[in-house]
Parts: C-alpha cells; structure tokens; sequence
C-alpha cells in the first residue's frame, strides 16, 4: 500500500486551465484558484491560443505547471521537446506510451540532462496510457485486440522501465497499475467527474474520492470546477474529496 503520510490533499488536485483564447480569462482562473489547488495543468488549448508564455505567466504567479502536450513523435524531436519544456521551468509534462519504449527513454534522459545542464529541478516526466475517452469498443475499432485497463498496465510497465515517472490514467485502471508497479510510481488521473458532468465526451471517469483511493496521486478536474456556480467552493469540496480518499487508504492500509 501507498504511503499516504504527509500528503496535502490541495496538492493532489491539479485544475485543467483549458479556458478559451484570452489570456486575462486564464490567469484569472490562476488568481481565483491557486491558494484551493495544487497545479496547473496547461493542454493543447491554453498553449495553441497563447504559446510558452502562459507557462511563464502561471509560474510567476508561484504556482505549479502540467504541460499536458502528450509528446509523440520519433525519439529525438520528444527528445528536443523535453529539453524545452524543462528550460520552460514546468514541473512535469507528459509523453504518449504508444510511442515506444526507445521514445519514452530518449525523452527521459535528455530531460534529466537538460535539467542538469540548466540548474533546473528535474520535472515528472509521465507518460500517457489509454485516453479516459476511449473504452473497448474504441480500442477495437482502432485495431487493439485487448480491453483498456490490460493495455493501460501494459503501457505502464513498459513506462516503468524506460524509466518515467509516472503515468495518466484512468482512475478504472490505477489500481491495476498501482500494484504492479509500486507505490513510489506516480499515477495522474484526468477524466475526474461528479453526477452533475454525466453525458459529457469522458468515458471512463470516477470521482476524486474513488479515484484516490483506488491509487491516484493526482487527479486532473477542468469542467466540473469551471461550470459550477462557485467555482472556489467545487474546488474545496473536491479537496475534501481527496482527503477522504486519503482516509480510506489509511484505514485499509
């Protein structure tokens, strides 16, 4: 079981900061959130409309960043975007493991050698499993002849021993990945819902609550904080969420 000792639930949640094309309207998420979450995770959205710089301006602000990119490409251009994203100061970034095992080495070491070459701390380099939009059927419609959660593990433990971080998975499958690679082995869960969110393009979801207690030390919450009415408070419930996740862990550890 996970050593739960010490873990601040606000900093397990990371708020998904995919909020449209004005940059005033993004940091002021930031502003409004950053004393109820732990990070900040900045996707295709937030970086398409405002580029490196919303990176700088969120890590200004003394906050956390997720470069949610999902690098996938030929070993040596991951390799040149992980150098990038440590010199952008971020605090873990991630990679597609269906790009291979040679790929997720590549991005490993030249993040580790960027960091050291920049005096920089070592960003979590994670990589991302099966997206938590697709199920079996999706999976078999793209050519997969297995379920989601086997090729979850699977891609996970050849993460493992590439030597990455952690993984982003759904929270239906952290448990699978938790056991068969170790409680020092991160596990970031998007696709976070409530039964106010049903009927959205997420599939495979769960609660922070389930989520945590099934192995996550992060989950990544964008809609369900964005659309409520108080914002500040969906955060801090979510939070309360997590510690009873937390709490569960303890009791059955």
């Amino acid at each position: 079981m996970r050593n739960t000792l010490n873990k601040n639930p606000k900093d397990m949640l990371i708020f998904a900061l995919d909020t449209g094309s004005h940059i005033k309207e993004a940091i002021s998420w930031v502003d409004r959130l950053k004393e109820h979450v732990g990070s900040f995770k900045i996707g295709k959205e937030s970086f398409t409309f405002h580029g490196p710089g919303i990176v700088r301006r969120v890590k200004a602000k003394g906050c956390r960043v997720f470069l949610d990119l999902k690098f996938h490409d030929i070993p040596n251009t991951v390799a040149a975007a992980a150098v990038a994203a440590v010199k952008l100061g971020v605090d873990m970034f991630n990679i597609h493991a269906v790009g291979g095992k040679k790929m997720m080495e590549s991005a490993v070491v030249s993040t580790r050698w960027a960091a050291q070459q920049s005096d920089l701390p070592m960003p979590l380099v994670l990589a991302v499993t099966v997206l938590t939009s697709l199920n079996d059927d999706d999976l078999k419609i793209l050519g997969f002849h297995r379920s989601a959660s086997d090729l979850a593990l699977d891609l996970a433990k050849i993460a493992q021993d590439a030597g990455v971080g952690g993984v982003v998975a759904s929270a239906h499958d952290a448990e699978g990945i938790r056991k068969a690679c170790g409680r020092n082995f991160v596990i970031v869960t998007p696709g976070i819902r409530g039964k106010e969110m049903a009927g959205d393009d997420q599939k495979r979801t769960w609660t922070a609550r389930d989520a945590v207690a099934s192995g996550a030390d992060y989950v990544v919450i964008g809609r369900p904080i964005r659309t409520a009415n108080d914002p500040v408070n969906r955060a801090e419930e979510i939070v309360r969420e997590i510690a009873e996740g937390l709490a569960i862990i303890e009791k059955d550890g």
